[in-house]
């Protein structure tokens, strides 16, 4: 029992690594606006999206956790090198497009890490080809519908308040935005933060250490949201950056719309289990609403980077995890 655990930890361990990276990246989306806009300082931003992030889990369950976890590879080959390999992938895909400062779904990256390891121990028959076109779909789908709720939501403030002055309009939105950041970082824990969550809990229970009843401790919870939270604090500004300014200069009420947008695409995903990128999400909002100034205000040439991004990666790190599941075994077959 003791050696099954001593196995187990440094998988746990590499799960939270993967929860920091997800900070980098994914975190960095509910803070990008309220940033950029200067309504909020990076600390308080932070700590205001970790407790959002931390609750979400009070207004929508797991739905998506378990549809990420049961619905893209047989759960019947699931082991530890499986995971450990499907870690790989998506932690080193987020640590590439890091560096260059693209906002890409941690999410797809994890499924992607899914599939490169179960295709290499048991080939396509592994997959659930359902689970898989839905989340490609959903790649697109979901910056398409963000980009026009954004939009939708632009268009009715400023009709709202045409005849109000830019001053204003500027106070009522700087409020409004911790409104709709708090929004947005619900929506963003209930769809993407209980992914690590459930890959923990998930090695624990088919190990017996969490009795005959799955369940997920709260040492467990309050692990992974500190994981990502560290992460946003020490590694998200690069992305911050890209999502604040450089894809569209954003004002307070932009932020509002953008995150209004996002954040309501991101719960009717949620309500129905569907696993959406939080990133393609908000990205998509922030283009609609700097379209609605005028189409030059949003810098095509980043958002073209950006969705080459976001198609290449599931191949990506599904090449990643396929190669060091591949590893692995061909080491143990040798020593």
């Amino acid at each position: 029992m003791h050696d099954g655990l001593l196995l187990i930890i440094p998988v746990i361990a590499f799960a939270l690594i993967f929860d920091f990276l997800n900070g980098f990246h994914d975190s960095a989306n509910s803070i990008a606006t309220v940033v950029s806009t200067r309504v909020l300082s990076p600390r308080f931003a932070v700590m205001w999206a970790a407790f959002f992030n931390f609750i979400a889990f009070l207004f929508f369950g797991l739905h998506v956790a378990n549809t990420i976890g049961k619905g893209i590879i047989d759960i019947a080959i699931i082991d530890k090198t499986i995971i450990f390999g499907t870690l790989v992938g998506a932690c080193g895909w987020n640590i590439i497009t890091w560096l260059f400062g693209l906002p890409t779904s941690s999410s797809h990256a994890l499924i992607g890490g899914l599939v490169g390891s179960a295709l290499v121990k048991a080939g396509t028959g592994a997959l659930v080809w359902n689970g898989i076109i839905k989340t490609v779909v959903f790649i697109f789908v979901s910056p398409i519908l963000g980009f026009f709720l954004g939009l939708a939501f632009g268009v009715a403030v400023y009709w709202l308040f045409s005849k109000s002055s830019p001053t204003r309009v500027d106070h009522v939105f700087r409020k409004g935005q911790l409104v709709s950041a708090a929004l947005y970082s619900l929506g963003h824990g209930g769809n993407d933060a209980q992914k690590t969550m459930g890959i923990i809990a998930s090695l624990l229970f088919s190990a017996g250490y969490l009795g005959p009843k799955f369940h997920i401790p709260l040492w467990i919870v309050l692990t992974c949201h500190a994981a990502i939270a560290l992460g946003t604090m020490f590694g998200g500004w690069r992305i911050v950056k890209t999502m604040g300014q450089k894809v569209s200069k954003l004002k307070p009420v932009d932020g509002f719309c953008a995150e209004s947008g996002a954040a309501a695409t991101l719960f009717m995903s949620s309500a129905f289990g569907i696993p959406v990128s939080t990133t393609h999400t908000i990205t998509g909002a922030i283009m609609g609403v700097g379209s609605l100034k005028r189409l030059s205000a949003v810098k095509w040439g980043v958002a073209g980077q950006i969705i080459w991004a976001w198609i290449l990666t599931i191949p990506c790190s599904a090449a990643i995890s396929a190669s060091t599941y591949f590893l692995i075994r061909f080491v143990r077959a040798r020593f």
